[in-house]
């Protein structure tokens, strides 16, 4: 390797200037003396003496005395990356415990219990194309006691294992409805495996989801992308396809008043929806004319 290369990338690394030069001119494993090294390194001979003292506490190379002056020699490199690593590893590990420690304090100090009065936000929005709001509609979803009401519209990319957070909730006892509109802009991701999504995948996603106690109705109108829970609270996705991702937003509203009229108007969808054995047999029967 090119002593250039090699100097760009121990300072790459962590070593500084000097240092990288000073452990360059030592890696060819000949003994050297502190003139010899400031020579080869082609620095101020008033700083080897500091960084020789350091790499021998690290354990870089070994300090040799004669009856002249010291030498010094660089020790097997093996070695020293498994110094290096393990004090990488050290540090990496003492930053991730002091990490979790102060997060364990202000954890002590969080709470979400919204019950206060003077504290208690009826409507929240929440804006960007991010983690956070899928993070508060899983809260949201967590909170459901009795039974969810959601409308939405299969995109991107779908999967159709059954969501945890929904099969908990049913485990607890909870009911879940769900109303999908009649689309193909999905596709559906298996594994590593991405499958175009066509009418007889709708159909199996949505037999996957009914196995696990899920209600499902099917619709062709266009629905919000909405979502009741206990008839108190509602989420609405108000995604545009003329509104950039940044500038999208949530809503939370926690009214009871605002979440009956939109219960009101899931069951009023819900009513004039079909079943999956509806939708199948009426797409086979067109599938069938077609032909």
């Amino acid at each position: 390797m090119k002593k250039n290369d090699l100097l760009e990338e121990l300072k790459e690394i962590g070593f500084n200037e000097y240092k990288a030069k000073v452990f360059s001119a030592l890696s060819s494993g000949k003994i050297m003396s502190a003139s010899e090294i400031v020579e080869e390194a082609g620095i101020v001979r008033g700083s080897v003496y500091d960084i020789l003292k350091g790499f021998v506490a690290k354990g870089y190379c070994n300090e040799i005395e004669t009856n002249r002056v010291l030498q010094y020699q660089i020790i097997d490199p093996d070695v020293i990356l498994d110094k290096i690593i393990r004090e990488y590893n050290e540090s990496h590990n003492s930053s991730i415990n002091r990490l979790k420690n102060t997060f364990t304090k202000l954890k002590e100090n969080y709470s979400t219990d919204n019950d206060s009065k003077s504290k208690y936000i009826n409507i929240e929005l929440i804006r960007g194309y991010n983690k956070h709001r899928v993070a508060k509609y899983k809260e949201l979803l967590q909170s459901a006691e009795k039974e969810i009401c959601g409308m939405y519209e299969f995109k991107g990319l779908v999967s159709d294992e059954a969501d945890e957070v929904a099969l908990n909730f049913i485990n607890r006892g909870g009911k879940i409805r769900s109303i999908y509109r009649i689309g193909l802009d999905f596709k559906i991701v298996r594994g590593d495996e991405t499958i175009e999504a066509t009418p007889e995948q709708l159909i199996e996603i949505c037999k996957k989801f009914e196995a696990s106690d899920e209600e499902i109705r099917l619709i062709e109108k266009d629905i919000p992308n909405m979502t009741v829970i206990d008839s108190q609270k509602v989420f609405i996705n108000t995604e545009d396809i003329w509104i950039p991702r940044k500038s999208q937003a949530d809503i939370i509203m926690r009214q009871s008043n605002f979440a009956k009229y939109m219960k009101d108007l899931f069951d009023y969808y819900w009513k004039d929806s079909q079943t999956i054995e509806e939708y199948e047999k009426s797409y086979k029967l067109n599938y069938q004319n077609v032909k």
